[in-house]
């Protein structure tokens, strides 16, 4: 695993970003969002800078996350957030139905496999994610 990166699949979507050209950084914003009398922050993977779509990594996409996630998106409904799996077709916990891409289905997530798509990448700049990112910096 390269310096800098939590995982392996962080260091690959990396990798394959910075090989297509792709800008982006790593891990440099952070979103706040609050759990019943608690306040937290959020560090999002991924930047795509051209556009500002927030893309999250995940191997094992554990009840923690979910939870915060969907925390994140009530509070920040306008933020752009996407997941890369390892594998979306993973159940979300021993003998579930539920698997990781219909749990982002039907909560408005979109998500991928392995890499960030093209598609993503060459999605438009659009002021209002930018706005979104910004009114929700911690």
């Amino acid at each position: 695993m390269a310096a800098g990166y939590r995982s392996g699949l962080e260091d690959k979507v990396q990798s394959d970003l910075t090989s297509r050209g792709v800008p982006h950084d790593y891990e440099a914003v952070k979103v706040r969002y609050s759990k019943p009398a608690s306040h937290h922050k959020y560090t999002p993977d991924f930047r795509l800078l051209a556009n500002g779509i927030l893309v999250e990594t995940k191997g094992r996409f554990m009840t923690a996350d979910r939870t915060k996630h969907e925390l994140i998106k009530k509070q920040h409904p306008d933020l752009d957030i996407r997941f890369v799996f390892d594998r979306s077709k993973s159940p979300i916990s021993k003998g579930s139905k539920t698997t990781y891409a219909s749990w982002c289905a039907s909560r408005g997530f979109l998500f991928a496999d392995k890499s960030v798509p093209q598609e993503w990448v060459d999605e438009p700049y659009l002021q209002s994610r930018i706005d979104a990112l910004e009114a929700a910096r911690a």
